[in-house]
């Protein structure tokens, strides 16, 4: 029997694509792949602990077929996660730390293939300049817009969901940072309508950490970049607060899973009085904010 084990090893790691049995971190489940049908789904998790209603929202739409997680940095460890918690065929994991991994033409397929992909936290920074003009944005937008399967991300894979992202390839800004000189740490690190493409969030950033790290003050800033720079209007932000998510279904309606808040905000009056290099921000009476 041992002898037999191994050789069905020398036959799995020495076939195939290399690269793509290289950057997969392991299989859960059955490897064999499965299509079922999926229902488009967005979810905008804010890090720390996941929340398992929300992983189990994304499982019921996709059908229980294949699962994949990607991420730059990190393990296996949502294998076993998400397969333990509820039906699906298997999970795998592709670790994409470069752009020449992003061009793998085999690892966007299995993207293409999943019937629900999870984008892990780490740092934003990464995936935007890995992963932007490459297959594997192809296949995430793929899976959102043509397939219609369950999208999700925590923390940095939650921040590149929205269709006006944060990017912080210069740094991270904090909020009174961010509030002391709109320019200075953010610089040019908001993009607009480049990268990930799901439905619903037009003119609108996420931010995640929300309550933990006090990111009200930056995610305020951020929208009113997007006046100030682009004349965007009816601009709106998503805060996701730890250990909680926003979950928002194919007809466009939010269920917020987890044991914080999600915060809701949306241009309330006229852009702000001053908004510029080197200065305070100044929005009196800016955003509305809904807290749930």
């Amino acid at each position: 029997m041992k002898n037999i084990f191994i050789f069905y090893l020398v036959l799995l790691f020495s076939s195939g694509d290399k690269s793509l049995v290289a950057q997969s971190l392991g299989i859960t489940g059955d490897a064999a792949d499965v299509t079922t049908t999926t229902t488009q789904g967005i979810v905008l998790m804010g890090g720390g602990t996941d929340v398992d209603a929300a992983i189990k929202w994304m499982i019921n739409k996709s059908g229980g077929g294949d699962f994949v997680v990607i991420r730059a940095s990190g393990t296996n460890a949502y294998n076993s996660y998400i397969y333990g918690l509820g039906s699906v065929n298997s999970v795998e994991t592709f670790l994409i730390n470069s752009s020449t991994l992003a061009q793998n033409a085999s690892i966007a397929q299995a993207i293409r293939n999943a019937e629900g992909l999870f984008i892990a936290g780490g740092d934003q920074s990464d995936y935007v300049t890995y992963w932007k003009n490459s297959p594997i944005e192809d296949a995430i937008n793929y899976l959102i817009n043509t397939k219609k399967a369950p999208v999700g991300g925590t923390s940095a894979g939650c921040a590149i969901l929205t269709k006006v992202y944060y990017s912080a390839i210069s740094s991270s800004v904090t909020s009174s940072e961010a509030l002391a000189d709109p320019y200075g740490s953010i610089g040019q690190d908001i993009s607009y309508d480049d990268f990930i493409s799901s439905p619903f969030l037009d003119n609108t950033i996420s931010d995640t950490h929300y309550l933990v790290r006090g990111r009200q003050g930056r995610h305020a800033t951020f929208l009113a970049r997007m006046i100030k720079d682009k004349s965007l209007t009816n601009v709106k932000g998503i805060g996701v607060d730890e250990k909680t998510a926003v979950c928002i279904d194919e007809t466009g309606k939010a269920i917020v899973f987890g044991s914080s808040n999600a915060v809701f905000i949306r241009q309330f009056c006229n852009g702000p009085e001053t908004c510029a290099a080197g200065q305070k921000l100044t929005w009196n009476h800016g955003v509305k904010v809904y807290s749930v």
